[in-house]
């Protein structure tokens, strides 16, 4: 059974799926328990789709040439006419073909891959400014989940006079995800005087804080006369002591370029910044000092350090990043300043505050001030999520975790899940390791299933063994659910064995799990963490010869049995150095254990688990320990058969 389910990736894209006919190709069926080996045409086929990821025209061409007949038509032209639309460093092409991407959105009107073809084009057009096109095309846009895209629509709308700044703003929020398009909306909007030169400052001071300096220098240039001598930008920006030794000058470029050097002095030294802008602050307005103390205060709580939320205090009603208004919120918590709390989370922008994490410490702050009615209202209005902040809220009224009713799907609904056409080329992809187009696949025809639908496919991807697959349809479902599809628990019989033998809750073994690999076994994987718990080969190593095993091979790593054996043996090991705190612990199997013990050892007085998991440094770490333990909780209801409690699991931390 073991080698059967290490090839579950590799050749359960085939099993128990006829050879479908599908509107992009045919997917070859292959029994179950063969290997499967790529033909010379599917490697062909994976060389293309690398040439179009680089965006080489030529070769991408020539490979095509020589698989005319490859059971993937779509993939075939995608991968050929992309690179035609984007140069080496990938910014458009404004002489890029229209008329074969026009046949192309044509002849595969209503596939996933003409959606990814028009979110393609919708860049170039956007590049092009040809609005007209661009708003004809962005109608059809169906995932419409690129920011760049996002921009360029808004500046469509400018471009027929309607006034967008107030939804640009709400938009531009990461800079990570700009790319051309939104440089460009920051320029159009500065040409219009629909921004400021505030505004534009604050989007360049958000860029240098979050280091994508590349587009905070690009942003510069929307400042058009009132861009700062080169000179001194380059001071403030690379020489941030040195620009801030000259004092502040009486001009809003000098201060927006003292704003901008103290951004980047505290992003390698807080303190340092911190001691420098209290020189300097007096010749700064009130709004401008608390937008300094503010990015000071952010760089610190990243460092956790104890003066952060001091600092931090001094930002009050600063127009700051989002992150930063986060980590203010952090470093609060941490403080155990629920005043602070409450205030911070009141100034961040609505769309952050409404996040359910906001709603659940507003409601806390809310509750601590001594208004358990207004807070009840806050905390219902999350605790009907199946998250780690919906468990959390639902806690705070008075309720155990408990599971929904298990709605049950007939074989004959789960039978017609065999001929969705993107489940059969996507079992194609999952065959060749091409994850994130099967992925793209599957996901496509789930966006317009009922919640029936969905745990019928959901039944259809377990019975292939395509188990992440499994959960993260089941996952979709809003009033009909199935959580032993979405908290899936195969392998059940080993997990139990090495979970017990090593003193862990099983269900807390799953919840990881889950979390790390969603049950995705792919002994293909060569560098990096593998296998179902997703360990480093160091580490794997490490705890094999501490537990006897001796050295293991690659392939040992990642068998189920030799995983989850190595995997259950170093949590546990993590959670005996923890004084059994699964919070702790749990970090420590993601961050590495020195990393949680330091953050622990920066800690100047017990907080709550969920306090502790809130203001951990690492996004990564941060979410990874939320996911888990919610999972765990989940889990843990399923198995037992009774209410939980997560708040019980998280406990406290102490120094």
């Amino acid at each position: 059974m073991s080698k059967r389910l290490n090839r579950v990736y590799l050749a359960a894209g085939y099993a128990l799926a006829a050879a479908t006919l599908v509107a992009c190709g045919t997917a070859t069926a292959v029994p179950p328990d063969a290997d499967f080996s790529p033909s010379s045409d599917d490697r062909i086929f994976m060389q293309l789709r690398e040439a179009s990821r680089a965006n080489d025209a030529g070769r991408a061409a020539q490979l095509a040439s020589q698989i005319p007949n490859y059971p993937a038509p779509g993939y075939i032209e995608y991968f050929t006419i992309k690179p035609q639309l984007f140069d080496a460093q990938g910014h458009a092409r404004p002489d890029a073909p229209d008329a074969p991407v026009l046949s192309f959105l044509q002849r595969y009107d209503g596939q996933a891959i003409a959606d990814r073809m028009r979110n393609d084009y919708l860049v170039v057009l956007g590049g092009r400014h040809d609005w007209k096109n661009f708003e004809q095309q962005y109608a059809r846009f169906v995932l419409n989940d690129d920011t760049q895209v996002k921009c360029y629509a808004l500046e469509a709308r400018m471009s027929r006079g309607e006034n967008v700044a107030e939804a640009s703003r709400a938009l531009l929020v990461d800079p990570k995800w700009y790319g051309d398009g939104c440089v460009d909306l920051i320029g159009a909007l500065a040409e219009s005087a629909q921004f400021t030169s505030d505004d534009i400052w604050q989007q360049i001071r958000l860029a240098y804080e979050q280091n994508y300096t590349t587009t905070g220098a690009n942003i510069v240039e929307a400042l058009g006369q009132e861009q700062p001598k080169p000179e001194l930008l380059d001071n403030a920006v690379n020489k941030p002591p040195l620009y801030l030794a000259r004092g502040v000058m009486p001009n809003t470029p000098a201060h927006q370029l003292t704003l901008l050097a103290v951004t980047r002095l505290a992003r390698n030294d807080p303190a340092m910044a911190a001691a420098t802008f209290s020189s300097v602050a007096p010749g700064l307005t009130p709004a401008e000092r608390a937008i300094g103390w503010g990015t000071i205060g952010y760089q610190a709580a990243l460092k956790r350090m104890p003066a952060a939320a001091d600092w931090y205090r001094l930002s009050a009603n600063a127009q700051l990043s989002n992150p930063a208004y986060e980590w203010r919120t952090r470093s609060a918590l941490l403080a155990g300043d629920w005043n602070m709390v409450r205030w911070s989370i009141e100034q961040m922008p609505p769309t952050l505050r409404s996040q359910p994490s906001w709603t659940y410490w507003h409601a806390r702050a809310v509750k601590q001030a001594g208004d358990t009615a207004t807070a009840n209202q806050e905390f219902q209005s999350i605790a009907d999520q199946y998250n780690f902040y919906g468990q959390l809220a639902l806690e705070e009224l008075g309720q155990k975790i408990t599971v929904p009713p298990r709605t049950t799907v007939s074989d004959a609904e789960i039978a017609q899940m065999q001929s969705v056409p993107g489940f059969s080329l996507s079992q194609r992809f999952y065959a060749l390791n091409m994850r994130l187009e099967g992925n793209r696949e599957w996901n496509w025809p789930l966006r317009t299933m009922t919640d029936r639908q969905l745990l019928a496919a959901a039944q259809y991807a377990k019975r292939i063994e395509l188990f992440d697959r499994t959960v993260n349809t089941a996952d979709k479902t809003k009033s009909e659910h199935d959580f032993s599809l979405r908290y899936l628990s195969p392998f059940r019989d080993i997990v139990e064995r090495d979970a017990q033998t090593t003193g862990l809750d099983i269900e807390w073994a799953y919840g990881l799990i889950r979390q790390e690999s969603r049950f995705i076994i792919n002994a293909r994987s060569e560098v990096g963490a593998g296998g179902l718990m997703q360990l480093m080969p160091g580490t794997a190593q490490l705890v094999a010869k501490k537990i006897g095993l001796g050295t293991v091979s690659r392939a040992q790593m990642n068998d189920i049995n030799t995983n989850i054996l190595l995997g259950t043996n170093y949590l546990s090991m993590i959670y005996n150095q923890f004084d059994n705190s699964p919070v702790l612990a749990t970090a420590g199997y993601n961050a590495g254990p020195g990393r949680p013990k330091q953050w622990r050892q920066d800690l100047r007085a017990p907080v709550e688990g969920a306090v502790f998991a809130e203001t951990i440094p690492f996004s990564e770490t941060r979410d990874y320990v939320k996911n888990v333990l919610s999972n765990t909780v989940y889990y843990a209801a399923l198995f037992e058969g009774r209410p939980q409690s997560l708040k019980a699991r998280l406990g406290y931390i102490a120094p």
